[in-house]
């Protein structure tokens, strides 16, 4: 296979995939524009309510994988260009698709290490009090709301870095 096909797919899975995560995040603000608490009560230890089971039918993954194959293909195209470095280091022209995937970089960090983990404890993967739960929906609301917001400037200079360098 030439490098030429590599390429075309990883840029294939890098946008289909990006839509996948990105549109994940933009579908949320849309169904819960606002935080809306998880509904248990803080005294209650019970593991099913209504709400939770709403919840739980919400998550299915698919997005948090989807932004390890966006973060892999991009990172292969960057090295496959010989420029991944360049990019990481923000060096020259190069600086621009590295602004771009810093910002990707730390929105997977974000999904990864601070949304998923309290998300766990909001659905009951993972064992906590009621009451922690209850603030675990508020921090998995914000990550998810920071990832949004972080994903207008991410989509912004990963097309300057190669469509609009005449900008910089």
């Amino acid at each position: 296979m030439s490098w030429t096909l590599v390429d075309i797919a990883m840029r294939w899975l890098h946008i289909a995939f990006a839509l996948v995560w990105v549109g994940h995040n933009y579908a949320n603000v849309v169904k819960t524009p606002r935080f809306i608490p998880l509904q248990i009560d803080p005294k209650d230890e019970s593991n099913r309510t209504e709400d939770l089971t709403r919840r739980m039918h919400q998550e299915h993954g698919t997005f948090r994988y989807a932004s390890l194959v966006v973060l892999a293909s991009g990172a292969l195209m960057l090295w496959h260009r010989g420029i991944l470095m360049e990019a990481l280091t923000l060096e020259g022209h190069h600086s621009v698709i590295g602004v771009g995937a810093w910002i990707g970089i730390i929105m997977v960090l974000n999904l990864w290490f601070i949304l998923w983990p309290h998300q766990k404890k909001v659905l009951g993967f993972v064992t906590a009090p009621a009451a922690e739960r209850i603030r675990c929906s508020r921090v998995t609301f914000l990550s998810s709301r920071t990832n949004t917001i972080l994903s207008i400037p991410l989509i912004f200079f990963m097309a300057a870095g190669s469509h609009g360098l005449n900008l910089f």
